[in-house]
């Protein structure tokens, strides 16, 4: 017999018997015991290593669970054939970076104003559902409850003009996880992306197997002309507020797009309705999808993360007739992706009709807000002193300082002075040089109303070198 060496086993480390195990396993796996190799009785390991007889019981018990070992009746315990593993050399992990400093204001896109979420009556329809429905902890229909897509189609078909059947609506953990669906779906097609644009659309897909190309958007959005001449049987767009223009796709061009697509079987749209929640100063106009009609080549997806939290993934996509089949075939065992808390939650908060209340409270609040950002704004700068954009709808400005620094250098001083902002030019998927000079994205969602004033003094200090005379 082969010898078997020990190191010592050491008490309060971790359990005698996992040291055991892990010494042994480790022997075995090395090749240093050798397959058929008779171990130790129990009783003669126990008394060599001081240990009690379990405790080297339950080592042998482990590794023979494991494969490590055979236990034969009235012979002992055998070493078994286990291929030997190369050993991998370890490496060093790099260490994580640091987080950024939480900067003094937060003029990012992606943020809203937590203070807004309907914390009490949100929380009060789910502990409600805790209690009372102990069957929400079984697998719901894998498109999402009935109860609640019947809620958003309702609500989609009087606010937004959206046509669709119950079938044709998938509820899911984010547009983005959706996108991943449509991607598959459409596999090996190829996809026009706005330039200047979001890049993650064309991101997912790409991973997703389409191949995507960025298409010049002008002040109607993207150009038709252009989308013919890509050869993109696929086009993605936010038409209702482009992002980050803010650009809102008239009618004209939205039937020019609905022609492009039923001109030539297999085209599709897909219609990220971005923002269309928040125009202030008229309705917003009604989905690309619902003029083309439940049979048409549109797919529509929309999401909660603006008008409830982005931490509740729950979004949604209104699949053409069309496609409807296919997604079932391909998707119709994978279950749904959102809490069912959490889906019926929402579904009780439409049906009560608390969010139609909610969304009016935060677009009158909202509103309001950006009205106070753009008086502040030209106070501290003077008249005419910036150039503004995007007032009439969305949660974002773009703010241009002619004759100014540059996009790079009025970003890095807003970064400087504590205030988290990003320049256009990083939407520009192509053609960066195309991109308006000294022009800033400001989102103003998470600002508080009173951080407004001492916002647009820093900005003036920052980018002008003059403090406010505010």
């Amino acid at each position: 017999m082969n010898d078997i060496t020990f190191l010592p086993l050491k008490e309060g480390e971790e359990p005698l018997y996992s040291q055991l195990y892990n010494q042994l396993a480790g022997q075995i796996r090395r090749g240093s015991l050798f397959p058929g190799t008779r171990m130790p009785g129990k009783r003669s390991l126990a008394q060599r290593l001081g240990l009690s007889v379990n405790t080297v019981d339950t080592a042998y018990q482990m590794l023979v669970a494991e494969g490590y070992l055979e236990s034969r009746p009235r012979s002992g315990f055998f070493v078994q054939q286990v291929e030997q593993l190369l050993e991998v050399p370890r490496q060093q992990a790099a260490p994580a970076p640091a987080p950024p400093p939480r900067p003094r204001f937060d003029c990012s896109t992606g943020s809203v104003d937590t203070d807004l979420f309907p914390f009490r009556t949100w929380g009060r329809i789910q502990r409600d559902l805790l209690y009372q429905s102990p069957q929400l902890l079984h697998h719901g229909p894998r498109q999402g409850d009935e109860n609640l897509r019947q809620a958003v189609l309702e609500y989609l078909e009087a606010y937004r003009g959206v046509k669709c059947t119950l079938p044709q609506l998938v509820i899911g953990a984010g547009v983005e996880y959706l996108l991943g669906l449509v991607g598959g779906l459409l596999k090996g097609k190829t996809a026009a992306i706005e330039n200047p644009g979001y890049s993650r659309p064309g991101i997912i897909l790409e991973n997703n197997g389409v191949s995507c190309r960025a298409v010049e958007i002008d002040g109607s959005g993207l150009r038709v002309d252009l989308l013919e001449k890509s050869g993109a049987d696929l086009c993605y767009i936010t038409p209702s507020h482009h992002f980050p223009t803010g650009v809102t796709m008239p009618a004209g061009r939205r039937s020019q797009l609905l022609r492009w697509a039923m001109a030539r079987p297999g085209r599709y749209i897909l219609e990220d309705d971005y923002d269309a929640e928040f125009r202030f100063q008229l309705r917003p106009l009604p989905s690309l999808q619902g003029m083309g009609g439940p049979g048409g080549p549109v797919i529509y997806l929309f999401t909660f993360s603006k008008t409830l939290a982005p931490s509740i993934r729950i979004a949604g996509m209104v699949l053409p007739l069309s496609l409807v089949e296919e997604y079932e075939k391909m998707y119709g065992a994978y279950s749904n992706t959102v809490s069912r808390f959490e889906q019926q939650t929402l579904a009780q908060f439409i049906q009560r009709g608390h969010f139609t209340r909610h969304l009016a409270r935060m677009r009158s609040l909202y509103k309001a807000r950006l009205g106070h950002l753009v008086t502040e704004l030209e106070k501290a700068f003077g008249p005419g002193r910036l150039v503004l954009r995007g007032q009439h709808t969305g949660l974002h400005l773009l703010v241009t300082l002619p004759g100014g620094p540059s996009e790079e250098e009025l970003v890095a001083r807003a970064g400087a002075a504590g205030i988290r902002l990003s320049g256009l030019s990083q939407y520009y998927l192509t053609g960066r040089e195309n991109c308006p000079p000294s022009t800033v994205v400001l989102g103003y969602a998470s600002l508080g109303d009173e951080d407004i004033p001492a916002l647009a003094a820093a900005l003036k200090e920052a980018w002008l070198g003059q403090p406010s005379s505010s």
